[in-house]
């Protein structure tokens, strides 16, 4: 069985996210809603057809993976109500903001960053939080503009580049 659930954390406040996020939570709530949710009225259909439900662990299996799933679906279409989509870099911005792109050097090496909001963090491709220690530090600044981040090794000078 593939796994379609996405880390998503719910608060009171917007959640910044990209159209290509919002548009992989929408997917999967269509998955569950539709595929999954008629998977598992089949696993709870051939489970009743098995007799005394009291002591059968496949209908208390469907029943507790049907519960996830619907509480699942919840959370995604909470997110999609609460969720303020990036735009992009907005035109006539100077400084780094959600959606930004940034060139940065620390350390005599190279490295680009996305900000992005906190569900759709991956650090393997340059995505980071707006909220992350470095992505907090880096929102507003501009290019030539000289960031330190205190890190569990040390503090960390990041030179900002380019931004995007």
């Amino acid at each position: 069985m593939t796994n379609f659930f996405v880390k998503i954390k719910i608060s009171n406040m917007n959640k910044y996210i990209s159209k290509q996020g919002l548009e992989k939570i929408e997917k999967e709530l269509l998955i569950l809603k539709t595929q999954k949710r008629r998977e598992i009225a089949e696993k709870i259909q051939q489970a009743k057809e098995m007799g005394d439900l009291s002591e059968n662990a496949e209908y208390a299996e469907a029943k507790s993976e049907q519960e996830r799933v619907e509480n699942h679906i919840a959370e995604l279409e909470e997110t999609i109500k609460e969720a303020k989509v990036i735009r992009g870099r907005q035109s006539g911005l100077v400084g780094v903001s959600i959606g930004s792109k940034v060139k940065v050097k620390s350390r005599g090496k190279i490295q680009f960053f996305s900000i992005v909001g906190s569900d759709e963090i991956d650090p393997a491709e340059g995505k980071i939080s707006n909220e992350s220690p470095l992505g907090a530090a880096l929102l507003e600044h501009k290019v030539g503009d000289t960031i330190e981040v205190l890190t569990p090794i040390g503090k960390i000078r990041y030179k900002i580049l380019k931004i995007e």
